[in-house]
């Protein structure tokens, strides 16, 4: 049996240019981290004793005889990708909903090919399985999906995504002293909105915009936020300064698309920054999933009031990309 655990991700600055419509042509960058809430994958070999040769359990169970009769797009390009067309068990459970936002998608994708490739006895490290991720969400499944998820759910911990206008991606840990990084995880706040959605959804329309270069001057902007977040955390400047970063993020990101946010999301949103929330942003393409705010720890408890229809999720910003979590050789 094998289990691996993979972390989910919290997006701060720069999301839209990690899309290869974007970066090919202008190159790109983004700043997240990977948290302490995880997707665990266990993979085992599935005994020649049932009618079926493949099960895969997700918020649905399949019990199929081909790798392509597969429903689960991921599950199915993963293992006709490594060639695994038989005799495997797979079960997938997350700590948080799908589909809101955290990377979850990507995170599963590369805590299963870890898993796959242990099971046929490979070793792989980080680089690998974000390339591997990339290249099945992108070209096997056809998703569109930029490459921050994969590499951050990947390597983990806090981390500085540049995309070259070349296609080379590079990931750089951001290396702040732990009484900065203590500061800055007291100013956040995590809300979940209940509104779950399909990324791509949202973000078809932000894309065509892109292609057709209508968006390259604000992605620009929010790359160049990314620089700023990068000199104020190794500078003496308060952090509530990044609040103020985040908010100029979500000024730009609601003109990217008319799906990024909603009259509900927007009064979210405006009732947390009269409360003393700073700045914020929806995770992911936007449309719902989680509401990250930004504020001075003094005003969290006022913003939980005047939040208190919404659900608050405790984090904290850890540092392990995927791992893998368990191994047991079949008997």
């Amino acid at each position: 049996m094998i289990i691996t655990r993979t972390p989910l991700r919290v997006s701060f600055l720069g999301g839209g240019t990690d899309y290869p419509e974007h970066f090919r042509q202008h190159g790109g960058q983004t700043l997240g981290t990977t948290i302490n809430k995880y997707s665990y994958v266990t993979v085992k070999r599935l005994v020649d004793l049932f009618e079926y040769s493949i099960r895969v359990s997700y918020s649905r169970t399949e019990l199929v005889s081909s790798v392509d009769q597969i429903q689960h797009p991921a599950v199915r390009a993963c293992l006709n990708f490594l060639n695994l067309d038989s005799g495997v068990e797979i079960n997938y459970v997350g700590d948080l909903p799908a589909r809101t936002g955290l990377g979850s998608s990507s995170s599963f994708t590369v805590g299963l090919l870890y898993a796959l490739h242990t099971l046929k006895g490979e070793l792989v490290d980080a680089q690998q399985l974000a390339a591997e991720a990339v290249y099945v969400e992108q070209e096997l499944i056809g998703e569109q999906v930029g490459v921050q998820d994969q590499y951050i759910c990947a390597y983990g911990g806090f981390t500085h995504v540049q995309c070259s206008r070349h296609g080379h991606i590079n990931i750089s840990p951001v290396p702040l002293r732990p009484e900065r990084l203590s500061e800055f995880q007291s100013h956040l706040m995590l809300f979940y909105t209940g509104i779950s959605r399909l990324a791509q959804e949202v973000v078809g329309e932000q894309l065509e915009h892109t292609k057709k270069g209508f968006l390259s001057q604000d992605l620009n902007q929010l790359s160049d936020l990314v620089n700023q977040g990068l000199d104020l955390f190794f500078s003496d400047q308060p952090m509530a300064c990044f609040g103020e970063l985040l908010h100029a993020g979500w000024v730009i990101k609601r003109n990217l698309s008319s799906k990024i946010s909603s009259p509900k999301i927007d009064t979210w949103y405006m009732r947390a920054r009269r409360a003393g929330a700073i700045g914020g942003k929806l995770l992911g393409a936007g449309g719902g999933g989680f509401l990250l705010l930004f504020a001075k720890p003094d005003a969290h408890s006022e913003i939980r009031h005047q939040l208190s229809e919404l659900k608050q999720v405790p984090f904290y910003i850890e540092n392990t990309g995927s791992q893998l979590w368990f191994y047991r050789e079949a008997n």
